[in-house]
Protein backbone atom coordinates (compact mmCIF):
# COMPACT_ATOMS: atom_id res chain seq x y z
CA UNK A 1 0.00 0.00 0.00
CA UNK A 2 1.43 3.23 -0.77
CA UNK A 3 0.18 6.20 1.21
CA UNK A 4 1.36 10.21 -0.05
CA UNK A 5 0.57 13.05 1.87
CA UNK A 6 -0.06 16.26 -0.70
CA UNK A 7 1.06 19.27 1.40
CA UNK A 8 0.80 23.04 -0.03
CA UNK A 9 -0.70 26.48 0.81
CA UNK A 10 -4.23 27.31 -0.03
CA UNK A 11 -3.85 27.42 -3.30
CA UNK A 12 -1.01 25.74 -4.43
CA UNK A 13 -2.95 23.35 -6.76
CA UNK A 14 -3.54 20.20 -4.25
CA UNK A 15 -7.05 19.42 -5.06
CA UNK A 16 -6.22 19.85 -8.70
CA UNK A 17 -3.06 17.75 -8.72
CA UNK A 18 -4.72 14.84 -6.34
CA UNK A 19 -7.38 14.21 -8.77
CA UNK A 20 -4.83 13.57 -11.33
CA UNK A 21 -2.61 11.40 -8.85
CA UNK A 22 -5.47 9.00 -7.61
CA UNK A 23 -6.39 8.25 -10.85
CA UNK A 24 -2.72 7.51 -12.30
CA UNK A 25 -1.82 5.71 -8.73
CA UNK A 26 -5.33 4.06 -7.69
CA UNK A 27 -5.50 5.78 -4.88
CA UNK A 28 -8.09 6.99 -2.48
CA UNK A 29 -8.12 10.54 -2.60
CA UNK A 30 -9.04 11.90 1.15
CA UNK A 31 -9.62 15.97 0.92
CA UNK A 32 -9.97 17.18 4.99
CA UNK A 33 -11.08 20.41 2.72
CA UNK A 34 -13.60 18.38 0.67
CA UNK A 35 -14.61 16.59 4.51
CA UNK A 36 -15.22 19.43 6.21
CA UNK A 37 -17.26 21.61 2.96
CA UNK A 38 -19.26 18.80 2.72
CA UNK A 39 -20.30 19.17 6.55
CA UNK A 40 -20.51 22.51 6.78
CA UNK A 41 -22.64 22.49 3.41
CA UNK A 42 -25.14 19.77 4.76
CA UNK A 43 -25.18 21.86 8.36
CA UNK A 44 -23.90 19.42 10.47
CA UNK A 45 -22.25 19.85 13.86
CA UNK A 46 -19.03 19.20 12.92
CA UNK A 47 -19.60 21.38 9.75
CA UNK A 48 -20.77 24.32 11.97
CA UNK A 49 -17.98 23.82 14.60
CA UNK A 50 -15.90 23.58 11.69
CA UNK A 51 -17.25 27.36 10.11
CA UNK A 52 -16.79 29.00 13.31
CA UNK A 53 -13.01 28.35 12.23
CA UNK A 54 -12.74 28.84 9.16
CA UNK A 55 -14.55 31.78 8.95
CA UNK A 56 -11.91 33.70 10.74
CA UNK A 57 -8.97 32.10 8.73
CA UNK A 58 -7.95 29.53 11.24
CA UNK A 59 -7.48 25.74 11.37
CA UNK A 60 -10.21 23.14 12.48
CA UNK A 61 -8.54 21.97 15.47
CA UNK A 62 -6.74 18.18 15.67
CA UNK A 63 -9.09 16.58 17.71
CA UNK A 64 -11.73 17.00 15.13
CA UNK A 65 -9.95 16.52 12.52
CA UNK A 66 -8.07 13.41 13.66
CA UNK A 67 -11.21 11.39 14.66
CA UNK A 68 -12.77 12.50 11.07
CA UNK A 69 -10.01 11.18 9.09
CA UNK A 70 -9.74 7.97 11.24
CA UNK A 71 -13.24 7.46 10.46
CA UNK A 72 -13.06 8.17 6.46
CA UNK A 73 -10.00 5.57 6.28
CA UNK A 74 -11.44 2.94 8.34
CA UNK A 75 -14.25 2.87 6.16
CA UNK A 76 -12.17 2.76 3.52
CA UNK A 77 -9.78 0.32 4.11
CA UNK A 78 -12.76 -2.17 3.81
CA UNK A 79 -12.53 -1.82 -0.39
CA UNK A 80 -8.64 -2.63 0.26
CA UNK A 81 -6.83 -0.05 -1.38
CA UNK A 82 -4.19 0.31 -3.56
CA UNK A 83 -2.62 3.59 -0.91
CA UNK A 84 -4.28 6.89 0.32
CA UNK A 85 -3.46 10.15 -0.89
CA UNK A 86 -3.97 12.96 1.98
CA UNK A 87 -4.93 16.40 1.12
CA UNK A 88 -4.75 18.76 3.54
CA UNK A 89 -3.81 16.07 6.24
CA UNK A 90 -1.44 16.11 8.81
CA UNK A 91 -1.55 19.89 8.86
CA UNK A 92 0.41 19.86 12.41
CA UNK A 93 3.13 18.18 13.76
CA UNK A 94 0.92 16.58 16.11
CA UNK A 95 -1.34 15.40 13.36
CA UNK A 96 1.53 14.06 11.56
CA UNK A 97 2.33 11.49 14.78
CA UNK A 98 -1.43 10.80 15.28
CA UNK A 99 -1.06 9.47 11.19
CA UNK A 100 1.99 7.74 11.60
CA UNK A 101 0.58 5.49 14.82
CA UNK A 102 -2.75 5.24 12.92
CA UNK A 103 -1.18 3.96 9.85
CA UNK A 104 1.24 1.61 11.74
CA UNK A 105 -1.64 -0.04 13.81
CA UNK A 106 -2.99 -1.16 10.25
CA UNK A 107 -0.30 -2.06 9.45
CA UNK A 108 1.13 0.53 6.80
CA UNK A 109 2.83 3.82 6.52
CA UNK A 110 3.13 6.87 4.95
CA UNK A 111 5.46 6.53 1.94
CA UNK A 112 6.31 10.45 1.42
CA UNK A 113 5.03 13.82 1.74
CA UNK A 114 5.14 15.56 -1.25
CA UNK A 115 4.92 19.38 -1.00
CA UNK A 116 3.55 21.84 -3.62
CA UNK A 117 6.03 25.21 -3.33
CA UNK A 118 4.54 28.45 -4.44
CA UNK A 119 5.01 32.01 -3.61
CA UNK A 120 2.76 33.44 -1.48
CA UNK A 121 2.19 36.61 -4.24
CA UNK A 122 0.94 33.88 -6.83
CA UNK A 123 -1.35 31.99 -3.98
CA UNK A 124 -3.11 34.95 -3.24
CA UNK A 125 -3.96 35.63 -7.16
CA UNK A 126 -5.09 32.03 -7.52
CA UNK A 127 -7.44 31.85 -4.70
CA UNK A 128 -8.80 35.57 -5.81
CA UNK A 129 -9.71 34.40 -9.20
CA UNK A 130 -11.18 30.83 -7.36
CA UNK A 131 -13.12 33.25 -5.40
CA UNK A 132 -14.76 34.44 -8.22
CA UNK A 133 -16.01 31.15 -9.81
CA UNK A 134 -16.59 28.96 -6.55
CA UNK A 135 -18.55 31.17 -4.39
CA UNK A 136 -16.55 30.31 -1.51
CA UNK A 137 -16.54 33.51 0.93
CA UNK A 138 -12.65 32.51 2.16
CA UNK A 139 -11.59 32.93 -1.14
CA UNK A 140 -13.54 36.27 -2.07
CA UNK A 141 -10.93 38.26 0.97
CA UNK A 142 -8.07 38.88 0.28
CA UNK A 143 -7.76 39.84 4.07
CA UNK A 144 -8.88 36.50 4.95
CA UNK A 145 -6.95 34.95 2.61
CA UNK A 146 -3.42 35.99 3.78
CA UNK A 147 -4.43 35.24 7.38
CA UNK A 148 -5.33 31.82 5.86
CA UNK A 149 -1.44 31.44 4.21
CA UNK A 150 0.33 33.13 7.13
CA UNK A 151 -2.19 30.69 9.40
CA UNK A 152 -1.09 28.02 7.31
CA UNK A 153 2.97 28.73 7.70
CA UNK A 154 2.44 29.05 11.41
CA UNK A 155 0.85 25.68 12.13
CA UNK A 156 2.69 23.64 9.37
CA UNK A 157 6.35 24.73 9.17
CA UNK A 158 7.47 21.65 12.06
CA UNK A 159 5.90 19.26 9.37
CA UNK A 160 8.40 19.90 6.68
CA UNK A 161 10.93 19.25 9.45
CA UNK A 162 9.15 16.22 10.79
CA UNK A 163 9.18 14.39 7.69
CA UNK A 164 12.72 15.64 6.32
CA UNK A 165 13.55 13.54 10.00
CA UNK A 166 12.14 10.17 8.18
CA UNK A 167 13.68 11.50 4.95
CA UNK A 168 10.24 11.34 3.22
CA UNK A 169 10.10 15.09 2.45
CA UNK A 170 10.25 15.94 -1.19
CA UNK A 171 9.07 19.92 -2.38
CA UNK A 172 8.29 19.93 -6.19
CA UNK A 173 7.52 23.26 -7.92
CA UNK A 174 4.43 24.06 -7.95
CA UNK A 175 4.28 26.80 -11.07
CA UNK A 176 3.37 26.21 -14.05
CA UNK A 177 0.90 24.53 -16.17
CA UNK A 178 -1.26 21.06 -14.40
CA UNK A 179 0.64 18.84 -16.76
CA UNK A 180 3.91 20.48 -16.24
CA UNK A 181 3.36 20.36 -12.12
CA UNK A 182 1.73 16.64 -12.70
CA UNK A 183 5.17 15.54 -14.64
CA UNK A 184 7.08 16.47 -11.51
CA UNK A 185 5.06 15.03 -8.80
CA UNK A 186 4.71 11.95 -11.30
CA UNK A 187 8.91 11.90 -11.25
CA UNK A 188 9.23 12.11 -7.80
CA UNK A 189 6.02 9.60 -6.39
CA UNK A 190 7.93 7.05 -9.44
CA UNK A 191 11.23 7.07 -6.78
CA UNK A 192 9.37 6.02 -3.71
Amino acid sequence: MTNIVLFGPPGAGKGTQAEVLKEKYQLIHLSTGDMFRYHMKNDTELGKLAKTYTEKGHLVPDSVTNEMLKDEVNRQLENNPNGFLFDGYPRTKDQAQVLTDFMTEKKTKIAAMVALEVGDEILVGRLLDRGKSSGRADDANEEVIRERIAEYYRKTDVLKEYYQAENKYYGVNGVGSVEEITARLTEVIGKL
